[in-house]
């Protein structure tokens, strides 16, 4: 944009997706709502650019009843038929039925292991942000062995459109790592918030083991 601000130049100078990255992109995210709101949202990006999903987003929200797990993990073919009926989303079928089992396996997560679905997310990082100090985009990698290692988690448990790209994509966007290039104003912004996004669970199990 010419508004002066030196930012990574993958948003170009849309407006909306500017916002996104000035906004939302790269800030810690531990609420376990909004943890399946962006895997859901990144898994209908499978095949399609980020922001075409994120035009779409208000539509989605919409359509899936503010992302709330609990109504979604009992939606049945009604349901299913009105999404599939919804032209402001993707209408995929495979898309939509893997964000009614995604929530299905959210609740059951969060009612039976301690930390619940952020937990699970969370400790792949240790439960604070990785901070990147890259210099370019080129050098910013689409998969790592992390997100290889929580795409395989996650599949192990059911959940579907994860794979190791989107899970890098879904780790970047909710802050697990800091992939803002490093003469980006938001860098040294979102390294600011990861001081005070440690996650307690695992802030107390590292404090015991050392």
């Amino acid at each position: 944009m010419s508004d002066g601000i030196s930012r990574c130049p993958w948003p170009g100078v849309d407006p909306l997706y500017v916002s996104y990255h000035d906004k939302e992109w790269g800030v810690p995210e531990l609420d376990a709502r909004a943890l399946y709101e962006k895997l859901v949202l990144d898994g209908f990006q499978a095949g399609l650019s980020w922001i075409t999903i994120l035009r779409k987003r208000e539509n989605f929200r919409k359509a899936f009843e503010g992302f709330q797990p609990e109504k979604i993990a009992r939606y049945g073919k009604r349901e299913v038929n009105r999404l599939l009926a919804n032209e402001g989303i993707v209408r995929s079928p495979a898309k939509i039925n893997a964000a009614i089992k995604g929530a299905q396996l959210w609740l059951d997560i969060q009612e039976k292991e301690p930390g619940g679905f952020p937990y699970l997310i969370w400790k792949h990082v240790d439960g604070r942000p990785k901070i990147n100090h890259w210099r370019t985009i080129k050098q910013v990698p689409a998969e790592t062995p992390m997100s290889q290692k929580l795409a395989k988690e996650l599949k192990q448990r059911g959940f579907n459109f994860c794979g190791p790209v989107i899970v890098y994509a879904f780790a970047q966007a909710i802050g697990m790592v800091n992939d803002h290039v490093v003469t980006c104003f938001r860098h040294a912004e979102c390294e600011a918030l990861a001081g005070n996004a440690a996650f307690p669970m695992l802030e107390e199990k590292r404090a015991r083991t050392k």
